[in-house]
């Protein structure tokens, strides 16, 4: 797919969460030499496109919502592919595949493995659906993506472990051994 044919876009990469399930700063965990952050950023990048972080939301407390509306409201892009900093396996080629389901007629896309999630696409032109989710505290993902009527990228088998975030101690720990590099150090 020839990501030039899109109308203008960035990445936005969410990092704003509490980590409370994993006690610490997910964003910072180290993986041999790089954070989770660092090889997110550096896969997103592999698409040459700008990439930003986003570690402060503008709406707190309403989960990714408020990185999502934050990156909506502060690009000067027609669209904005969103990502989650705990999700260090995703490659350039799922991006590309979710990025070539945007067409003219769709404002969203979003991953659809058990439900809607990370990674998607939204046209900025949707910022006014995301402010009303957060009016009315509906703050997941799915709730957003059913509110959108977005079209769905279905991951096949080999794209599904690209889709494990890391949230808890332990799920860390599996990555961790998944990679063999180590002790990490949160």
């Amino acid at each position: 797919m020839n990501i030039n044919k899109l109308s203008s876009f960035e990445i936005c990469i969410l990092a704003g969460g509490t980590s409370s399930r994993m006690g610490t700063d997910k964003a910072r965990l180290r993986v041999g030499r790089r954070t989770l952050l660092g090889i997110i950023r550096g896969e997103a990048g592999k698409l040459g496109v700008k990439v930003r972080v986003i570690r402060r939301d503008l709406v707190e407390r309403c989960g990714p919502l408020g990185g999502i509306f934050t990156g909506l409201k502060t690009t000067r892009c027609n669209a904005v592919l969103f990502l989650a900093c705990d999700m260090p396996l995703i490659s350039v080629d799922l991006l590309l595949k979710v990025l070539s389901q945007l067409s003219p007629g769709t404002g969203a896309v979003f991953v659809q493995s058990k439900s809607a999630g990370f990674p998607f696409v939204l046209r900025k032109e949707l910022l006014a659906v995301v402010e009303e989710q957060i009016a009315a505290k509906a703050f997941s993902i799915h709730q957003l993506c059913r509110a959108l009527q977005a079209k769905t990228y279905q991951p096949d088998e080999s794209e599904m472990a690209q889709l494990s975030n890391i949230n808890t101690p332990q799920e860390w720990g599996g990555l961790r051994k998944k990679l063999s590099t180590g002790p990490a150090k949160p």
